[in-house]
C-alpha cells in the first residue's frame, strides 16, 4: 500500500481546523504535524486546497440490476469519486427490486474493489408492493443496513407501523419517500403557478407534509428510527423540527437543488428540472436553507437518479430524477459555504459524518489513527457544470450550465488515490 504525504493544507473536520502536514500510509491517517520528514510514494502540495473525510451520500439510485443502460454500479462508483464521494447508500428500486440477499449481495460483489462502498437498501416490502414485508434478518444477514420502498410510500399505515417495529428489532433504519400517490394523481412538477402557467398537473406540497407527519406518528407510536428522505417543504421542515423537539427519533435529509433552485426553472419545458419531490417556491427554499442551519436537516444527500437521454426528451411524460454525486459539494459549498450561512465544519458534518452516524458506520476524521477515506478540494475554485463531462453514464443534471465554486480535486479511499484532477 502506497504512503502519501500531504504539505501544508488545510485540513477540516467536524471539530478541526488546521493547517498541518498529513501522512498517509497503512490504510490511516499515520501523522500529523508540521514539516514533515518521510519517505512518501506521492507527495501533494496541498497549498490553498482543503482536505476533508470523503463525503458519504445516503441516497443514490446506481439502477443495477436491471436498469443498466441509465447507470451501473461501476459507472455510479466512478461518478461518486469524481464527487468526492467513498460511500453511498443504494435505493432498492432495481428492476428486479433489492428484496432478497441474493441481490444484496450481488450489488456489494460488484462494487467490491472500486473505491467506494455500497451499501444496497433492501426494500420494506416484496417488490416494492406494499403486499407483504421483506424478511428483514435475511436482508440484514446478507449486508443490508437500512431499507426503503423509495420511489413510493408504503401505502398502508399499519403495514409501515408494523415495518418500524420489526426494524427496530433487527437494527435497520428506515427510510420513506413522503409522498402520498393519491393526492400526487398523475402530477410532474411542483404545483402551483408555474404549473398553472404551463398547464400541467402539479403535485400538492400536502402529498409530502402528510406522509411526513403520518411516518413520525407511526415511530413514535413503537418508539423507532425513522429517516425522512429528501426533505423539500417548508412544512415538512417545520414538522420535523417540532417533532424532534418532542423527543421523536427522526433523521432527515435534503439535497443541494432544493436549497438553491425554484420551481419557476420549469418554465424552460425541460424535464432534466423535474424530481419527486419536485422544485418548490422561493419561500421553501428559505425554510431549507433555516432547516439545515438550526439541525433540523441532519444530512445533505443527492438523490442522484441517472435517466437516459431519449427518456428525458419528452417534458410532460419523462420520468422524475436527476445526477448529482459529482455536483453536491460544489454546490453545498457555493450556496451554504460562501454566501455565509454554514461553516465548513458544519459542511462536513452534514456530509460526511451524520450519515454515517445514522447508519453506525465508522466516521473518517482529520486524526492520527483514523481510516485515510479523504477528499482533496478546492474550495474556491470555479467552474461550469458541462453534462457531457460527467462520469455518470446519464447527464441529467439540474446545474448544467452553471457556475459554481469549490471543487474535488482528489478523492483517497482506504489510503488509495481513487480519483485524481490535480
Amino acid at each position: 500500500m502506497s504512503q502519501i504525504l500531504i504539505r501544508k493544507i488545510r485540513a477540516v473536520d467536524t471539530e478541526t481546523d488546521i493547517v498541518t502536514d498529513v501522512l498517509i500510509s497503512g490504510g490511516k491517517i499515520s501523522k500529523l504535524g508540521n514539516n514533515i520528514s518521510a519517505e512518501a510514494d506521492k507527495i501533494i502540495d496541498g497549498t490553498g486546497l482543503v482536505l476533508m473525510p470523503s463525503l458519504f451520500d445516503m441516497h443514490v439510485h446506481f439502477r443495477d440490476p436491471g436498469l443498466t443502460h441509465k447507470e451501473d454500479i461501476l459507472t455510479g462508483c466512478a461518478a461518486a469519486l469524481a464527487g468526492g464521494v467513498t460511500g453511498v447508500l443504494a435505493m432498492p428500486n432495481t428492476k428486479p427490486p433489492c428484496d432478497d440477499p441474493e441481490t444484496i449481495r450481488y450489488i456489494i460483489d460488484k462494487a467490491e474493489g472500486t473505491g467506494v462502498e455500497v451499501y444496497p437498501v433492501g426494500c420494506i416490502t416484496g417488490g416494492m408492493s406494499g403486499n407483504g414485508l421483506c424478511d428483514y434478518e435475511a436482508l440484514k444477514a446478507a449486508g443490508c443496513i437500512c431499507i426503503s420502498d423509495d420511489g413510493r410510500p408504503v401505502e398502508n399505515a399499519e403495514m409501515m407501523r408494523k415495518a418500524l417495529e420489526l426494524s427496530k428489532e433487527n437494527g435497520l433504519l428506515v427510510a420513506s419517500h413522503c409522498e402520498d400517490l393519491s393526492i400526487i394523481n398523475g402530477g410532474i412538477m411542483n404545483k402551483g403557478e408555474t404549473s398553472a402557467k404551463l398547464g400541467v398537473k402539479g403535485m400538492d406540497r400536502a402529498s409530502e407534509d402528510y406522509i411526513t407527519a403520518r411516518e413520525m406518528i407511526l415511530a413514535s407510536s413503537v418508539d423507532a428510527r425513522i429517516h425522512i428522505c429528501h426533505v423539500s417543504t417548508e412544512g415538512s421542515a417545520a414538522m420535523i423540527r417540532f417533532a424532534k423537539s418532542r423527543g421523536v427519533k427522526v433523521t432527515c435529509e435534503t439535497a443541494p437543488h432544493y436549497f438553491m433552485l425554484t420551481d419557476k426553472l420549469l418554465e424552460k419545458r425541460d424535464a432534466d428540472y423535474r424530481m419527486n419531490p419536485p422544485l418548490r417556491t422561493p419561500e421553501d427554499v428559505k425554510a431549507i436553507i433555516e432547516a439545515v442551519k438550526d439541525g433540523t436537516i441532519d444530512c445533505i444527500i443527492t438523490d442522484h437518479a441517472p435517466h437516459a437521454a431519449e427518456e428525458k426528451a419528452d417534458f410532460e411524460k419523462a420520468p422524475n430524477g436527476v445526477v448529482g454525486l459529482e455536483t453536491s459539494l460544489a454546490a453545498t459549498l457555493t450556496a451554504l459555504y460562501h454566501t455565509g450561512e454554514i461553516s465548513l465544519n458544519r459542511v462536513v458534518e452534514l456530509m460526511c459524518a451524520n450519515p454515517r452516524k445514522l447508519l453506525g458506520l465508522e466516521v473518517p476524521a482529520i486524526k492520527e489513527g483514523s481510516t485515510a477515506d479523504l477528499v482533496i478540494a478546492d474550495i474556491n475554485k470555479k467552474w461550469t457544470v458541462v453534462p457531457e463531462k460527467l462520469h455518470s453514464k446519464s447527464h441529467n443534471t439540474v446545474f448544467k450550465g452553471m457556475e459554481l465554486t469549490g471543487k474535488p480535486l482528489v478523492t483517497i479511499s482506504k489510503g488509495e488515490i481513487r480519483y485524481n484532477e490535480m
